[in-house]
């Protein structure tokens, strides 16, 4: 099978999934505009996003709480009930704190963040030097910048806690909204009608 044919494959594939969609392909694209948008603007000004990403875990967190403590009720006496009833008290006390002190919450998540790279980076070396599978190299190379990164967050954990979350949902937000452009512009290129047998 050459490179052409598996190309139309895949643009066949496109064409099949997405026909229906076709007239709302700039929808997709003003989606995709607007999270790379907010993704360089939490690059840019890390500090503000990190406070609003640990403001709307707390809302979420409250919002969780007091769904769980209407459904524990909603639902009637049962065995569960109880335990229903005290993890939704547990979200909502959890979401109000959250959402009081964003900055030491960021603290936390940061903390959580540098262990996870840590620990990730590390299992990452170990098993590439033990296994020794195919292209190793590349995750022993992998796990060693997530480890050094781990250490640098962890080291510096009091001055990185303001910048660290805002840059990764960044680039997250970046790379979503910049697959949703590339989608968009892929959909846009559709036929309007199928040739038959499609």
């Amino acid at each position: 099978m050459n490179q052409k044919s598996v190309c139309c494959g895949v643009e066949n594939q496109l064409a099949q999934e997405f026909q229906h969609v076709r007239p709302c392909w700039c929808c997709f694209l003003m989606l995709g505009i607007l999270l790379v948008a907010c993704g360089a603007v939490a690059i840019v000004i890390p500090p503000f996003f990190t406070v609003i990403t640990a403001i709307v875990l707390g809302i979420v967190l409250m919002v969780a709480g007091l769904v769980t403590i209407v459904s524990s009720f909603w639902i009637g006496k049962w065995s569960g009930m109880l335990l229903h009833l005290l993890v939704g008290i547990f979200y909502l006390v959890a979401g109000f704190i959250v959402s009081e002190r964003p900055l030491e919450t960021a603290l936390l998540i940061t903390l959580f963040i540098a262990v996870m790279f840590i620990v990730l980076g590390a299992f990452r070396i170990v098993s590439a030097l033990v296994v020794r599978f195919p292209q190793w190299g590349w995750v022993l190379f992998n796990g060693v910048i997530t480890l050094l990164l781990g250490i640098v967050i962890y080291r510096h954990l009091r001055e990185s806690f303001l910048w660290v979350i805002g840059i990764l949902v960044g680039v997250e937000l970046l790379l979503n909204g910049w697959s949703w452009i590339m989608l968009s512009l892929a959909i846009r290129k559709i036929p309007k009608e199928l040739p038959a047998g499609q």
